[in-house]
């Protein structure tokens, strides 16, 4: 392995003690992960039955207490809790004095940068925003996914060493995100995730309508390759009636979707609007065949006003 990519040592936090407040799906998982780079978990909070649970199999002998006591033993705090719910931690943890004078107070949250821990910082914390750009499940695969996984990270200048050797320590990649385009980059992250989890399973759904005993089966290779296609090639990888312009096999869906699964009309509409879109800026779609296409994804029916061809 190139020397060059490895982090100079100089720049690696010293080993911490770990603390994590909240103990969701991703703070276990990141603290296990900085125990295997030698850093020591010694605390965390969590009061659900699955909580308690994540933490017995990714934190064994680690003690859950309150979040304050959290804070009291830890050096690295990482704060793991739903982001709604962030703002108001941060601001209850300061008011309460919790915060220690350069303490490394790290939140993982996707839609904000460092500003939410502003009174933190003025507590004397040491702030940083580290988002793996990962989907978590709650079990110790989740540590070994890390690997290779892209972390979104925002810091303050002087902490970015230090941020990105604890990203690189937990086998990640960091990727720089300004303040300003944290919404955006996670409005982006949960289009792509969040998104396809509920196609798939939409689509799942209606293959077993239709007498497929093994949808999950008949998708995977079908998913694997038009994942792999769209992150090779993007929009040259659109493929499928929308794309080829096809109004009629187009309406027929609609028709289809709307006798048996109506709850996934508006969104297969929308979807296919929006690859209509690219593939017609690609030069994909002919712009003879996309006038009739768009009349069908405008009102869900055939090209002539039909419905398209009914069941199929």
């Amino acid at each position: 392995m190139n020397a060059s990519h490895q982090p100079d040592p100089r720049d690696r936090p010293a080993r911490l003690t770990v603390g994590v407040v909240g103990a969701g799906r991703v703070g276990p998982a990141l603290a296990a992960s900085l125990r295997l780079a030698g850093h020591r978990p010694v605390a965390a909070s969590g009061v659900s039955d699955a909580s308690v649970r994540r933490a017995a199999d990714l934190l064994p002998d680690v003690p859950l207490v309150p979040p304050a006591e959290v804070l009291d033993r830890a050096d690295l705090v990482l704060l793991t809790v739903p982001d709604d719910a962030l703002p108001a931690l941060v601001e209850g943890l300061a008011e309460t004095g919790a915060i220690r004078q350069g303490q490394l107070l790290v939140h993982t949250s996707g839609r904000y940068g460092t500003k939410v821990l502003e009174p933190a910082l003025r507590a004397g914390a040491l702030p940083l925003a580290l988002h793996p750009a990962m989907t978590f499940t709650g079990t110790p695969v989740d540590v070994q996914r890390l690997a290779g996984c892209s972390f979104g990270v925002t810091a303050p200048e002087e902490l970015r060493l230090a941020a990105e050797a604890l990203v690189i320590e937990m086998g990640g990649e960091p990727e720089w995100i300004a303040e300003e385009s944290r919404p955006l980059y996670h409005a982006a992250l949960a289009l792509g995730a969040n998104h396809l989890v509920t196609l798939v399973a939409e689509a799942m759904d209606l293959l077993r309508d239709a007498g497929v005993t093994a949808p999950d089966r008949m998708l995977g290779p079908l998913l694997g390759a038009a994942l792999d296609n769209a992150l090779r090639s993007g929009d040259a990888a659109l493929t499928g009636p929308v794309a080829r312009g096809d109004a009629g096999t187009v309406a027929a869906h609609v028709a289809e979707l709307r006798e048996h699964a109506p709850q996934t009309v508006a969104g297969y509409l929308a979807m296919a609007r929006a690859t209509a879109d690219r593939a017609l800026a690609h030069g994909l779609l002919k712009p003879e065949l996309a006038e009739d296409l768009l009349g069908v994804l405008a009102d869900g029916t055939g090209p002539t006003g039909g419905t398209g061809g009914g069941k199929r």
